[in-house]
């Protein structure tokens, strides 16, 4: 029984750790591209804020992904191990790509696969919770630094603030950068620690019969042995993703810094614990940055970069690369009876 036990939870490392490489441009691109850290610096202050976040506000996305759209009993060792395996090999592709990428939205397609494979999708989880969500959340992130850099920022850039170098080499401003990226990070922890937490925890409790009001003791284990490996994401691929978000899409300020890394968190922290609905922070960051980029650039100029359209490309493919992979394999362990093990 150690064996197959074992494999979900080693898939689970490696996912994480792929996780941990796209989760970071959202992190501390925003205090990367405003000059403000050193890349050495990132990996180790990603991963312990994340660990941070995983504790303290991970319960209920766990619990979505876990339990909310496929039927508990169906998170075996052979499905949990298909789904994790999926999922960080979209994930994987991206990271090479250097694009950040929706660790969330790959992860619930993943676990929408067999959930559509067995018919025991929850549909109305996903349809009027989890896809709502993901719309509806970018669209606020956008439309909120598009008005701040519209109607605060800009004119406060007209008075010369910004370019200020009194305020620019402040302490107060740089401080705050930094607590912003690290306030990303843990709400990176409540969120997308869940996507491998979930699965693992439900599994656990399913094949060692423990009851239900243990979920969260599992869950706790579960997160000591997958939220470290964030970091060691962060170290191997986050340099990569950090450029591009950082440097490529558009140059900001620090005070815009502080606006984008603001808002981006704020929105993932209350899908998180209001309604614990996994949601692409790459996303909600990305969408943050490109309303600061319109309000100073405008539509044409900004959407013309060929990162964008890049972005855009590889949101689509990701997560269907890791719904069709864990399709296939549903399908082939089925066929080949290996779903029992």
């Amino acid at each position: 029984m150690l064996i197959p036990f074992l494999i979900p939870f080693i898939i689970a490392i490696f996912l994480a750790i792929n996780m941990g490489g796209s989760g970071t441009a959202p992190s501390f691109s925003a205090a990367y591209g405003a000059n403000i850290i050193k890349k050495s610096l990132i990996p180790g202050l990603f991963g312990i804020a994340v660990f941070i976040g995983a504790f303290v506000g991970g319960k209920e996305t766990a619990k979505t992904v876990g339990k909310g759209l496929l039927n508990p009993e169906m998170m075996t060792f052979a499905i949990v191990s298909i789904i994790l395996f999926s999922v960080a090999i979209s994930l994987l592709i991206a990271n090479l790509f250097g694009i950040p990428q929706s660790t969330s939205q790959a992860t619930v397609l993943s676990v929408i696969a067999p959930a559509v494979y067995f018919h025991s999708l929850n549909t109305d989880k996903l349809f009027h919770e989890v896809l709502p969500t993901w719309f509806i959340m970018p669209i606020i992130s956008f439309v909120l630094a598009f008005l701040i850099g519209k109607y605060i920022y800009k004119p406060i850039r007209k008075r010369g603030y910004t370019i200020s170098k009194k305020v620019n080499e402040s302490y107060i401003l740089k401080g705050l950068i930094v607590f912003m990226s690290l306030y990303v990070a843990f709400s990176i922890g409540t969120n997308n620690v869940a996507n491998a937490v979930g699965p693992l925890a439900t599994m656990a409790g399913n094949e060692l019969n423990i009851a239900e009001h243990h979920f969260v003791h599992i869950m706790i284990l579960a997160t000591l042995i997958v939220a470290p490996s964030f970091g060691i994401g962060s170290s191997i691929f986050g340099h990569k993703v950090v450029q591009k978000t950082g440097k490529e899409i558009v140059l900001f300020g620090r005070i815009e810094a502080v606006i984008i890394a603001f808002i981006s968190a704020s929105l993932l922290l209350t899908a998180s614990l209001v309604k614990g609905i996994p949601t692409s922070l790459v996303q909600l960051n990305v969408a943050a940055i490109l309303g600061i980029g319109v309000a100073k650039l405008g539509f044409k100029n900004i959407f013309r970069k060929t990162e964008v359209n890049k972005f855009f490309a590889m949101w689509i493919v990701a997560p269907a690369v890791a719904f069709s992979i864990s399709l296939l394999l549903t399908y082939l362990a089925d066929e080949l009876n290996l779903l029992n093990l």
